[in-house]
């Protein structure tokens, strides 16, 4: 028996914060109790989650709200998560030592970083680099959810390369179902 992938618990943690900011406390508990997730209202989690426990979320928000609202959600949610990983998780000595490489090198070196992890985020799935020109990102969830969850890594990559790599990265994304995969491939102008 396959034990299940699991993630990060910022997951849940700072899409439920995202839901608060948007709607308030009141309509979150709302919405979280309507989606059969009224379990995490004071009860969120504090160590790493089974990836279903995220996609469930991610699906029930997108049929209980809507896919641009569910979209916006994921995205502030993934800015969060980026918010958080600068200041607790990646070590401020690398982050001072990626600011004053050039754009490319830091890119490089901090996606290479970030794949020897990248299943605290991916579960799952798959996550990979290319340097071409512009560089980019993918990331392959496999576990069966619905697209808009592209929107969390967008957030979340925005965040860390406009942090660590540029201050003027944009990224483009195109976030598609290919068969039960959901590919989630980001163009980075750094």
């Amino acid at each position: 028996m396959n034990t299940p992938s699991k993630i990060g618990p910022n997951s849940i943690i700072q899409t439920v914060a995202a839901l608060e900011a948007k709607f308030g406390k009141p309509k979150t508990e709302t919405i979280l109790k309507n989606i059969g997730q009224g379990h995490y209202i004071g009860n969120l989690p504090t160590e790493m989650i089974e990836e279903s426990k995220f996609h469930a979320l991610v699906t029930g928000l997108q049929k209980e709200i809507g896919d641009t609202n569910t979209s916006s959600i994921l995205q502030a949610s993934g800015e969060r998560t980026a918010r958080y990983l600068l200041k607790v998780r990646i070590p401020g000595i690398f982050q001072k030592f990626l600011k004053l490489l050039p754009p490319r090198p830091a890119f490089k070196l901090f996606l290479f970083a970030i794949s020897k992890n990248a299943w605290t985020f991916a579960g799952s799935g798959e996550f990979s680099y290319t340097m071409t020109r512009p560089p980019e990102i993918t990331v392959k969830v496999t576990y069966p959810t619905h697209p808009v969850v592209g929107n969390f890594y967008l957030g979340t990559f925005t965040i860390l390369l406009q942090e660590l790599v540029n201050p003027k990265t944009k990224i483009k994304s195109n976030i598609r179902q290919e068969n039960k995969t959901i590919r989630c491939h980001y163009r980075c102008e750094i």
